[in-house]
C-alpha cells in the first residue's frame, strides 16, 4: 500500500475536526500543483494549469472528513458518554476499540462498553442498543483523572487500520472517503501543468454532516464544471440483492446517474455523456450507479451560484460508515484515469 494512501487512512478527522488530513492533503498537493490554501471553512484548495481569465475553471472535489464521535459527558466513575459525528449505526458501536484524541495532539485509547446481556432484563434484551446507553471505558477511575487527559468537544475516531486484505483488495478506517482524496492528488498529478484550464484540486470539510465544504469551496472557485471524487456501496456481499446494488469490487470506477432518489444530485445528461463516451474511447472499466440513499458534494456544487455543470465518479467500497472498509485499488486507479481524461477533454471542448 503506498504511503499516501496508508496515511490518509490512518489519520483521524471527523467532521470539523478535520486539521490532521488538511495537513496530509496539503503537503501532497503542494507537489503536484501550483499552490495550495486553506480557506476559513477548512477547505484545502489547490490550483494547477496555465488557463488564462477566459479558460474554463474546473473543480474536482473529494471530501475529507470521516464519521466519528465526540466526548460529552465523564461520570463520575470516569465513563465517557459520546454523541455521533455523521451517519452510524448503533449496533456496529459496542466493544469497538476508539481512539480520542486530545487538545495535545495524543490518542487515548479506549473501548465502547454498554450494559452485558447478562444482566439486562427480558425488555431491555428486546430493544435495540442505542447510543445514548453506550460509554467508554479509557482506564480511569474517576472524572477527575479523565478530565487530566481529555476535554469535553474531543474528538473520537475508530481505532485507526489500514492494510492489504487480499492481492487488490485493500481495508482501511475512514475509507469513506480518504481513498477519493487519495484519488484527488494522483488525478493533480496526472494533469499537465500546461493545461489550458484553471484547475482547482478541493479536499472539502464537514461532508458528512451536510456536504457543507462543498458550498462554502465552489462559491469561492465558482467553476464552469466540477468533478466530484467519492465512494458508493458496493452490492456484492450477502444479503444485498442486484436490483438493490450491482456494483461490483474490481468492475470500475461507478459514474453517478442520480443519488438518493433525486434528492440529492441528478447528474445532467451531458455530464453523463461525456464520462460515458470517455470511459468507452479510453477503456477504462466502469460501472453505472443510480442510488436511492445517501448523496455526495455534488448536491450542493451543483445547485450553487446560477448552477454548475456536476459529475460525480464513485469507488464502490464495502461496509462504509463502519470501523473499517474494503475496496479495490483498481477501481480507485480507474476513477482517476476516468476523471483525468475526462477534465483533458472538457478543457478543450
Amino acid at each position: 500500500m503506498e504511503e499516501l494512501l496508508k496515511n490518509l487512512l490512518m489519520s483521524e478527522g471527523i467532521s470539523g475536526y478535520e486539521e490532521n488530513a488538511a495537513k496530509i492533503m496539503t503537503d501532497a498537493l503542494l507537489k503536484v500543483s501550483d499552490g495550495v490554501e486553506i480557506d476559513n471553512f477548512g477547505n484545502v484548495i489547490a490550483k494547477k494549469g496555465k488557463g488564462s481569465s477566459s479558460s474554463k475553471k474546473i473543480m474536482i472535489a473529494a471530501h475529507m472528513d470521516e464519521i466519528g464521535l465526540v466526548v460529552k459527558h465523564v461520570t463520575e466513575k470516569g465513563f465517557i458518554h459520546f454523541i455521533k459525528v455523521g451517519g452510524i449505526n448503533d449496533s456496529i458501536l459496542p466493544a469497538k476499540r476508539v481512539e480520542i484524541i486530545n487538545k495535545k495532539g495524543e490518542h487515548i485509547k479506549g473501548v465502547i462498553g454498554t450494559k452485558p446481556p447478562h444482566l439486562m432484563t427480558a425488555e431491555e434484551a428486546r430493544q435495540p442498543l442505542k447510543f445514548e446507553n453506550m460509554f467508554i471505558d479509557i482506564g480511569l477511575s474517576s472524572r477527575g483523572e479523565v478530565l487530566k487527559v481529555l476535554d469535553i468537544g474531543d474528538q473520537i475516531i475508530f481505532e485507526p487500520n489500514a492494510g492489504v486484505l487480499n492481492g487488490n483488495l485493500y481495508y482501511g478506517k475512514a475509507a469513506d472517503n480518504r481513498i477519493s482524496c487519495y484519488a484527488l492528488v494522483k488525478i493533480m498529478e496526472k494533469l499537465s501543468p500546461n493545461i489550458d484550464a484553471q484547475i482547482y484540486g478541493v479536499a472539502t470539510a464537514q461532508e458528512e454532516v451536510g456536504l457543507k465544504g462543498a458550498k462554502t469551496s465552489s462559491f469561492k472557485v465558482s467553476p464552469d464544471f466540477a468533478l466530484v471524487i467519492d465512494t458508493t456501496i458496493a452490492g456484492d456481499t450477502p444479503g444485498i440483492e442486484e436490483k438493490v446494488s450491482a456494483l461490483k469490487l474490481g468492475s470500475g470506477v461507478a459514474i453517478t446517474m442520480i443519488e438518493a432518489g433525486g434528492r440529492g444530485t441528478i447528474v445532467p445528461q451531458k455530464v453523463r455523456k461525456v464520462l460515458i463516451e470517455t470511459a468507452k474511447e479510453n477503456e477504462i472499466p466502469y460501472q453505472l450507479d443510480v442510488i436511492d440513499g445517501g448523496m455526495t458534494d455534488g448536491a450542493q456544487i451543483y445547485m450553487n451560484r446560477e448552477g454548475i455543470l456536476t459529475g460525480i465518479l464513485s469507488i464502490p467500497t464495502r461496509y462504509i460508515h463502519a470501523p473499517t472498509s474494503v475496496f479495490n485499488i483498481k477501481d480507485v486507479d480507474a476513477a482517476v484515469d476516468l476523471a483525468v481524461k475526462a477534465i483533458e477533454k472538457i478543457a478543450h471542448n
